[in-house]
């Protein structure tokens, strides 16, 4: 069986995602088969994968930590992957497919069937690769659904793997946060939890000795490293918790209005159009901010019907038509592109109550509905005289009027919608459609020469770098391959 190391958090977002990233790419440069591995993710944002168990769908975290290793991308690396619908239910998905749905309800209980299926697809792994990179989701300390629990201390135990806790130092309060990371843990799961990795660190480490050290005397744990805070790590974020505009500087920019919606899904389609020198990505939740875009981007949606009411409710239907109606530009992805149709229907209740049937905003001869089975491909072609590519995940069939075809949608005029996500990562088409976007203001654009995958890879390579800098790597490939040392017991927890 492979090596095996699970990151923890003290809390979410405080950059599991990264640091299991950084490692992945920092042992793929050892020349380790690594393999990421997430037992639950619980995202909207996700990408679809061919492998071993066949086509499906992963978070895109885990996505992205497979490029990192230099593996191929496979469902086995997030077996169990939750899609909020709302604010108690979410929509499963199991090894990639569709299987049913889950309330809140059962994260205390009735979750049996998920950890046998997430469990078996870690030993899979493990046995078919040196190190196994685990990533918890939250805390392992939540200790209200401990009983249920399968991807943090529940998956160590499995394995009998061991466990570094990450704390965001930028949030304040870490050295509490780590130290009761690990008291509140019963002694069986602590015993495993074998060092820590402080995170988003700005200023000067030797103030933090005195911390550390102390921590290190309290717990009977090493600290393993201290990351630094760095501007330039950007990755494909797997929760709406970070979404933020990527702003430049550049006279003239082209002004991308992303309208966030509320259930907003795979919105790393428009991280493309951030990385171009001369555009300027805000999402937007009113109408007022629309006014003076260029290009009003309607993203992808895991409850279309819904956001749609939103949408209206909040004005921003009349800014978007308004918008397209004055001959400015409008790009639908998805349940985006669905939106800008004539009609949606949902005979059999995948999205809204059964037999829902409402209007949309009537800018593309477009009607869609929804059927039961889910589609997920990875389709190829081009548009504007380039080529493209991306990924579909939907359950929304499309029907195209007389408007022109594209990306397995539909175009007229300046307003474009595709079923493909990631299109615009598609460096040429990008080019061509941003020159139509400044072309329809009157203005002319020159290609930027922009490599997005290159630029992906570049930031792998960063992250790699920091986890060599400032990571004890010798140590946790160590703890990876040998298991957690004899560890002591801290109080309350060790009376448990």
């Amino acid at each position: 069986m492979a090596a095996s190391l699970l990151v923890a958090g003290t809390t979410s977002d405080t950059g599991k995602t990264v640091v299991v990233t950084a490692l992945c790419r920092a042992f793929a440069r050892r020349g380790l088969r690594v393999a990421p591995f997430k037992a639950q993710n619980m995202s909207n944002n996700s990408m679809v994968v061919d492998g071993p168990a066949g086509t499906g769908e992963i978070g895109r975290a885990q996505w992205i930590q497979a490029l990192a290793a230099r593996a191929a991308p496979e469902v086995a690396m997030n077996p169990v992957l939750l899609k909020p619908g709302g604010d108690r239910r979410s929509h499963v998905v199991v090894m990639g497919r569709p299987a049913g749905t889950v309330s809140s309800r059962d994260f205390i209980d009735g979750r049996a069937h998920l950890a046998a299926a997430a469990h078996a697809a870690y030993d899979d792994l493990a046995a078919r690769y040196d190190l196994v990179i685990c990533e918890g989701a939250g805390s392992p300390t939540e200790i209200n659904l401990r009983a249920g629990d399968y991807v943090n201390m529940g998956l160590a135990r499995h394995a009998e793997m061991p466990v570094v806790v990450v704390g965001d130092i930028d949030r304040g309060g870490v050295f509490a946060a780590l130290y009761g990371t690990v008291a509140l843990l019963e002694s069986a799961d602590q015993r495993l939890v074998a060092g820590f990795v402080v995170n988003k660190f700005r200023g000067d480490p030797s103030l933090l000795g005195p911390g550390l050290d102390h921590l290190e005397q309290l717990t009977g744990r090493r600290v393993h490293g201290v990351l630094p805070w760095s501007p330039d790590v950007w990755l494909d974020s797997e929760d709406a918790l970070d979404i933020g505009g990527r702003r430049t500087a550049a006279d003239r920019a082209i002004r991308v209005a992303v309208i966030r919606l509320p259930r907003i899904s795979n919105f790393t389609d428009v991280d493309a159009l951030g990385l171009e020198p001369d555009v300027d990505v805000e999402f937007v939740t009113d109408p007022r901010s629309v006014r003076g875009a260029d290009l009003v981007v309607l993203p992808g949606t895991r409850a279309m019907i819904d956001d749609l009411a939103w949408l209206r409710a909040r004005g921003l239907d009349r800014a978007v038509t308004d918008h397209a109606r004055a001959g400015g530009s409008v790009f639908g992805i998805c349940g985006g592109f669905q939106m800008l149709g004539r009609a949606v229907r949902d005979p059999h209740g995948v999205e809204g109550p059964e037999g829902a049937e409402v209007e949309g905003l009537g800018l593309l001869d477009v009607e869609t509905e929804f059927g039961p089975e889910k589609v997920l491909r990875l389709p190829t072609g081009a548009a504007l005289g380039q080529p493209a590519a991306g990924y579909e995940i939907h359950h929304g069939r499309v029907t195209v009027g007389a408007d022109e075809e594209f990306l397995g949608g539909a175009r007229r005029e300046g307003v474009a919608g595709t079923m493909w996500h990631g299109s615009l990562e598609s460096d040429a088409f990008r080019g061509a459609f941003l020159a139509e976007v400044t072309a329809r203001v009157g203005r002319t654009r020159e290609p930027s020469g922009v490599d997005f995958a290159a630029a992906r890879e570049r930031r792998l390579d960063l992250l790699g770098d920091l986890a060599e800098e400032h990571l004890d790597l010798d140590a946790l490939l160590g703890l990876a391959r040998e298991g957690a040392p004899d560890m002591p017991s801290l109080q309350p927890g060790a009376r448990r």
